[in-house]
């Protein structure tokens, strides 16, 4: 039985990482319609930025904030460099631009930090009041962090003026335009929002899993299962579709497949979920009227 709980709370703390990576992607796709598969390899690409400010003497959090404020920085620029152009291209086009991007940034990180796998450090303590036999120190903090960041970020689209326009950008855009808002610098915003927390995912994910250029090619595709999983038109479906992605992935992993084919059940569950239920649990059905 101790064990099971251990898998379970486990899980529960990678399954908030994953809960990010799905928010960000949700957030993507509200506002373009599409799916941004260098999600993860921008995520990575700051982390590393994080890795680099570590490095260079300064202290966690301090690297941690600039992080995520040129995480943010490098998301927006990304909107208004690249996706702008296409904004009203082929689907294929934006498709390309998003693979085309995974590319650059994957070689960018092997380029300027090299392909070695480096060591990150934990700013979570090893022993406390609330480390337990079935939750480590860096499990509890990353958790408190992600419930830290996706309360700031209801708050922010729920309650701030800035939010609720981003909003309205992203679910209708002509009518937005109609009242003043600049759909296209919400769009950004929007993007660099995604970028931030990506990399908040990454520097909590690295000490884990350890910092190389791929580190979250893995984490893209649970983070994409947790999003299809709650639905990708849904904020706090894919936020809670990545908790239980995240949990699955680790009881199937300890009792049924193995460690081994542990990334097969976000392949599994992308599978089924787009065949039986592509709209997931909590997204909307849409009607077109012909």
């Amino acid at each position: 039985m101790e064990a099971f709980i251990h898998q379970v709370t486990s899980g529960l703390a990678t399954g908030g990482i994953y809960a990010s990576v799905a928010l960000a992607l949700v957030m993507i796709y509200q506002a373009t319609h599409h799916i941004n598969f260098a999600q993860g390899e921008m995520a990575t690409f700051a982390t590393y930025i994080g890795w680099a400010l570590i490095q260079a003497g300064l202290p966690y959090w301090v690297a941690f904030a600039l992080t995520v404020a040129i995480g943010f920085i490098g998301g927006a620029a990304v909107q208004r460099i690249f996706l702008k152009p296409v904004e009203k291209a082929p689907v294929l086009t934006n498709v390309i631009v998003f693979i085309g991007l995974l590319v650059i940034f994957n070689s960018m990180s092997g380029w300027i930090f090299d392909h070695t796998i480096k060591p990150f450090p934990s700013p979570f303590p090893t022993e406390g009041f609330l480390v337990t036999k079935y939750l480590g120190g860096h499990e509890i903090g990353s958790m408190l962090v992600t419930l830290v960041v996706l309360v700031a970020i209801y708050a922010f689209f729920r309650f701030t003026p800035l939010g609720l326009a981003m909003r309205a950008a992203a679910q209708n855009p002509d009518s937005a335009a109609l009242v003043g808002i600049r759909v296209s610098w919400m769009l950004a915003l929007g993007w660099g929002l995604a970028a931030a927390i990506g990399g908040i995912a990454g520097m909590m994910i690295a000490p884990v899993v350890f910092l190389d250029p791929n580190m979250m090619s893995g984490i893209l595709l649970y983070g994409f299962a947790g999003a299809l999983l709650g639905g990708i038109d849904n904020p706090w479906g894919a936020v809670i579709g990545g908790f239980v992605v995240g949990v699955l992935e680790n009881l199937l992993g300890a009792y049924v497949i193995g460690t081994e084919l542990k990334l097969s059940v976000a392949l599994v569950l992308i599978v089924t979920i787009l065949t039986i239920m592509p709209n997931g649990v909590f997204g909307k059905k849409v009607v077109t009227r012909v």
